[in-house]
């Protein structure tokens, strides 16, 4: 009866599978996945700001310039900057500029904080690349839970169509005097039980493909179907390897330890920069300007008006004149100002640090003790990885057993069952003993399909430590 039950079980999953459209393989799931999960996006983006302050710091070794314009209304008794006389009323001036600096020396303070910029961008982006993995085999984990919950809920119907046919037989016998009546209450009975099961298993699957849509953030669940391909245990894969060789993989193929590692060298370059601000600042600047003001006239011409008496006389006794002008005066026009009041300069300046509060040792010495705390860290994500991956290995090793034990109890209550539901047919075994017996073999197909998945699941992640493809 073994070998019809499972027969059953893999037509109706075969059926199932050639009735659906637009089934999804595991690799469609993770590629959909990767590319709509939200926070795997939200990593990308950090990526990108990561990237964007690693150019920024690249672009600090360039010369600054800024530019400026300014627009002025002077009240009151002043004097104005263009013509260095006293206004009392009304001064409207204007003056442009454009400025420049550039550091040429920082103790290569600049040169270190691209290095720390560089090597996070590369660390964030090592982090991203994790967590698509990680993603990946969570898909995967779903994926397999699918068809896990699946091969439940086609055992749990195979059994209920098996006890349907058995209350036919039973209905017939008791007609017909053979069993008693009871027998067929009893049937009865285990029949509302399995069908209690058929609607749990119906339940897990659903849940469990709702899970997998919302991890791929899917919303079109009605039409959302799975490839479920045939997953044979042929040997002990996990013989070939050991633990020690998947460490070693994983520790070059692992992009949490190349984040790690990056974190370190940028922890370093910290430490570099907090060194160069112990040292001397020289920076270059230079500025051109102009401006104009209403006060700044033109005299176009000077005319002559008459003449008049001044304070001075002559020996006889007579006035002395002078001669009377006027000062014909216009605006200067707006362009002369970029010939006449053009401004240039250019300087250095040398900054050196003596005394700041004693800033700048301390950010030196806590840049000393975040490098070594990173270095600490890394250790750390290397020995989890190493205990992470010694527990999958002893895991796989385990489910493999759990497998082999199981399928040894599956093939006896075969056996078991087979006999009983001969004697049963007969009518030398109670309904009760019957229903145990069938009972035991359901829990047995349960228990090695589940161990099975298991199996292949543990397979998977030691998969991903040696970072091998997650597929079937």
């Amino acid at each position: 009866m073994f070998k019809p039950i499972f027969l059953f079980v893999f037509i109706s999953i075969g059926i199932n599978s050639s009735a659906q459209t637009n089934q999804w393989s595991l690799q469609q799931c993770i590629d959909y996945g990767q590319k709509h999960n939200i926070g795997l996006k939200q990593a990308e983006l950090t990526t990108q700001i990561n990237q964007n302050n690693f150019t920024q710091s690249k672009a600090t070794l360039l010369p600054t310039i800024n530019g400026g314009a300014q627009h002025t209304y002077n009240f009151g008794r002043t004097i104005d900057r263009y013509t260095n006389t006293f206004a009392n009323s009304q001064v409207l001036s204007q003056n442009f500029y454009v400025s420049s600096n550039v550091v040429i020396w920082s103790g290569l303070a600049q040169y270190n904080n691209i290095k720390v910029n560089q090597f996070l961008y590369l660390s964030g982006n090592e982090t991203f690349l994790q967590q698509k993995n990680d993603l990946a085999l969570n898909i995967a984990t779903s994926y397999i839970n699918v068809i896990f919950s699946d091969e439940i809920s086609q055992i749990s119907k195979a059994q209920y169509k098996i006890t349907l046919e058995q209350l036919d037989r039973t209905q017939k016998l008791a007609d017909a005097g053979t069993l008693a009546k009871s027998a067929v209450y009893d049937i009865k009975a285990q029949l509302a039980n399995e069908e209690v099961n058929v609607i749990n298993s119906d339940n897990n699957y659903q849940l469990a493909m709702l899970g997998l849509t919302q991890l791929l953030n899917l919303d079109s669940l009605p039409n959302f179907s799975i490839e479920k391909p045939v997953v044979e245990i042929t040997g002990n894969d996990v013989a070939s390897i050991s633990v020690q060789n998947i460490y070693e993989t994983a520790l070059k193929n692992q992009h949490s330890i190349k984040a790690a590692q990056y974190n370190m060298i940028s922890a370093n370059k910290s430490l570099d920069v907090a060194k160069g601000k112990f040292s001397p600042t020289l920076s270059a600047t230079g500025s051109l300007g102009t401006g104009t003001s209403e006060l700044n006239k033109r005299i176009d011409a000077v005319k002559f008006v008459g003449v008049e008496q001044t304070q001075y006389v002559t020996s006889g006794g007579d006035f002395v004149y002078q001669p009377k002008t006027e000062i014909v005066t216009s605006k200067t026009p707006f362009a002369d100002q970029f010939k006449d009041n053009v401004n240039k300069s250019i300087g250095f300046t040398l900054s050196v640090p003596i005394f700041n509060g004693l800033q700048t040792y301390t950010s030196y010495k806590n840049a000393q003790i975040n490098a070594l705390s990173v270095s600490y860290s890394r250790d750390l994500v290397e020995q989890n990885l190493y205990k992470t991956i010694a527990q999958a290995y002893a895991n796989a090793r385990a489910a493999l057993n759990k497998y082999n034990a199981n399928k040894l109890s599956v093939e006896a209550n075969e056996v078991s069952f087979n006999f009983a539901q001969q004697k049963y047919n007969v009518g030398s075994l109670s309904s009760f003993d019957y229903n145990s017996a069938k009972t035991r073999l359901q829990t047995a197909l349960g228990n090695l399909v589940q161990a099975k998945y298991d199996y292949v699941f543990k397979l998977k992640v030691l998969d991903y430590y040696q970072g091998k493809p997650i597929t079937f």
